[in-house]
Order: structure tokens, then C-alpha cells, then sequence
């Protein structure tokens, strides 16, 4: 991540309001008072994607069609300069994994949290070329492992180190975006390779990798699975992320606020058109059709609501990044979620809607 000078937070913890049976965070900022479709018309929403994300989803099911504002994509390349491009204002909103909001925080990032969604946790993979001596995760002391600071794949090769009982002072980590990371894994200047689809499955194919274990904890890789079980190295969580200006806007909070339920319906449409969501995804990104193809049907993503139990998990991925040194400070992930959209998500979440 190229976050510098950690900041240690002071933001007060935020009032919890009970929500379907359960609490979460309300809003952090006042909600603006909705605007006419003719203001609406004049807003242009700047969306941050990485490599076959947002956009392919949206394409796939036909909800960039008359949209009653524009759309600007920005693409970056992994979840940390997404985070602070948001947090300077240089984009609205983007969708990021599960460890780059925690790393924003510690920053003190003007980021919010605003809606939530839970994957195939056997995407995210600890490669190895397919020639590796490496069977375990305890052989990896002293090895070299590349991977992209404040990622999702950073959260997990904590978690492997944690369950191999090494600290990360026991291996060196190369701090690659997933580009400079594939080409680094193919030159064999890594020992291994922390990574998400469609990255995962492109050096599967492509360079000969050999998965040492996935998110599902499995060595050797598991099936996939949703539901994060209690071996499983990750929670399977993303997030879409907004900048705290843009939910202050009139015009940009109305453009979140729709843009945030059509990427929702989005979701549930790809889960039944593997094939619809691949191809979108391929003439997004260049990928090639049948790895695009397999990682769509890996891309199990849904919806969901923001609920105790996806703070509290994150609070857990924080604290562990705190106590391996890695983050500066404890801080609490609640007073970086921001829940106004929270009954439009859990409308389509629990109607399955696509449309």
C-alpha cells in the first residue's frame, strides 16, 4: 500500500441502531435530502474498478443502460490506491477486498464503508511454481513471498503465517502489485505468490502454478465455498467503499446510492450467468475467454448486510494485522461503515433480485 505515515486514529466510536434484529452502524455523516431527476441528470459519478471487476459485473447484466447519471472509470490495481484515490476525492466509490478499508483506517482515510458483499474464499490462493519443493506452510521460512501490501492477499498470508506459527519476520515480503508480482513469478524470483482471481486462475493456466493453499485453509486448494468455514484463512468479505465528501454531496449521494443497488442486482445476476458475466469480463480486461470463463464460475460473490457478525470479523482481521506490527494502532472498523444504503442492499440481498 502506499500509505505513509500511519496516523493513529482518534475518531469516536459511532451509535448503534438496531436494524432487522440486529445492530448496526447508522449513518456517519447527515444524509442529504434527495435531489430531481434533472440534478441528478448532471451528476457524474467517478467509479474506481480493478481488472474485470465493477464494470464487467454491471456490463454482464445490462445496468449501465439508461442510467440517470454518468458514469467516469478509473481502473487501479489492486484495493489500496483505490482506497486513496477515494479518500482524496479523486474518485466516488469502488469496491475493494477485505484488508484494504483496514489499512485505509489506520490511515485515517476519509473513507465509509457502504455496502458489503461475501465470495469464494478458495479464489484467494498461496501459488507456488509448479516445480516447488514447497508441500507445507511451515517450509516457508526463509522463502520469499510476494504479494500486495494492504490486499486481500496480505490478510491471508497473515492468516498462513499465524496457523504455520511464523511471524512475518520469519519470510521476506515482496511488496508487488499483482502485475509486477505474475511477471516476478514466472522469472522464479519468488518462492511463492499471494493472489486473487483472475490473477489465481491466469498463472494456474498460464505459468504453471501449483496452489500450496487457499483461502479455504486446504493445502493443495479446496472447493469453492461461500461460507468460510473454521479452517478458512479468510472471510470471503468485499466491500464497496465510498469517499466521505461524495456521501455529503446532494447529487453524488442520490448516484451512490442507486449505483450501490444496481452493483447488488449485478451480483445476483452473475451467481446464475457464468457465461454472460465472462465474457464482459474478457472484453474488459483482454483476458482470455476460458480463464475468464472459470473464474466467473468461481465468482460466487452475493450481497449482504453490513451485520454484527461482518464487523466483528473484520475487527478480528484488524487486530491481527495490530498485533503483527503491521498496523500502528487499534482502532474500530464500526466508525468506518457507514450503513444509509443498508435496506437497499438487504432488499435485493433477500429478494434475489437481478433487475
Amino acid at each position: 500500500m502506499r500509505v505513509r505515515n500511519l496516523i493513529p486514529l482518534a475518531v469516536a466510536a459511532l451509535a448503534l441502531t438496531a436494524c432487522g434484529g440486529t445492530d448496526t452502524p447508522a449513518a456517519s455523516a447527515p444524509v442529504p435530502e434527495s435531489v430531481s431527476a434533472a440534478d441528478l441528470a448532471k451528476v457524474t459519478l467517478k467509479v474506481g474498478d480493478q481488472k474485470g471487476g465493477q464494470k464487467s459485473y454491471l456490463e454482464a447484466a445490462g445496468l449501465l443502460k439508461d442510467l440517470p447519471y454518468k458514469i467516469e472509470w478509473s481502473t487501479f490495481t489492486s484495493g489500496p490506491p483505490l482506497l486513496e484515490a477515494a479518500s482524496a476525492g479523486a474518485i466516488d466509490i469502488g469496491s475493494v477486498g477485505n484488508t484494504p478499508p483496514l489499512f485505509a483506517a489506520a490511515a485515517n482515510a476519509k473513507i465509509a464503508v457502504v455496502s458489503a458483499q461475501k465470495g469464494d474464499v478458495s479464489s484467494d490462493t498461496l501459488l507456488v511454481p509448479e516445480s516447488s519443493p514447497l508441500r507445507s506452510i511451515e517450509e516457508l521460512r526463509g522463502k520469499t513471498i510476494g504479494v500486495a501490501k494492504g490486499s486481500s492477499a496480505h490478510g491471508v498470508v497473515l492468516s498462513i503465517l499465524n496457523r504455520a506459527k511464523l511471524a512475518p519476520t520469519d519470510v521476506t515480503l515482496s511488496f508487488l502489485q499483482p502485475a509486477d508480482a505474475y511477471a516476478a513469478f514466472t522469472q522464479n524470483k519468488l518462492d511463492a505468490w499471494a493472489v486473487w482471481d483472475p490473477y489465481t486462475t491466469q498463472a494456474l493456466r498460464e505459468a504453471k502454478a501449483r496452489v500450496l493453499i487457499d483461502g479455504t485453509g486446504t493445502i493443495g486448494g479446496g472447493k469453492p465455498d461461500t461460507e468460510a468455514g473454521p479452517d478458512a484463512l479468510t472471510n470471503g468479505y468485499g466491500f464497496l467503499v465510498a469517499g466521505r465528501a461524495s456521501l455529503t454531496d446532494a447529487g453524488k449521494n442520490a448516484a451512490l446510492r442507486d449505483y450501490v443497488i444496481r452493483y447488488a442486482k449485478a451480483l445476483n445476476y452473475a451467481k446464475t450467468h457464468a457465461d454472460e458475466r465472462a465474457t464482459a469480463w474478457a472484453k474488459d480486461t483482454g483476458l482470455k475467454p476460458e480463464i475468464a470463463l472459470e473464474a466467473s464460475r468461481r465468482g460466487l460473490d452475493r450481497p449482504i448486510r453490513i451485520d454484527d457478525k461482518v464487523i466483528a470479523d473484520e475487527q478480528q482481521l484488524a487486530d491481527a494485522f495490530i498485533e503483527a506490527k503491521i498496523l500502528p494502532t487499534k482502532f474500530k472498523f464500526a466508525d468506518f461503515v457507514d450503513n444509509r444504503f443498508a435496506a437497499d442492499v438487504a432488499a435485493v440481498a433477500e429478494s434475489g433480485a437481478q433487475k
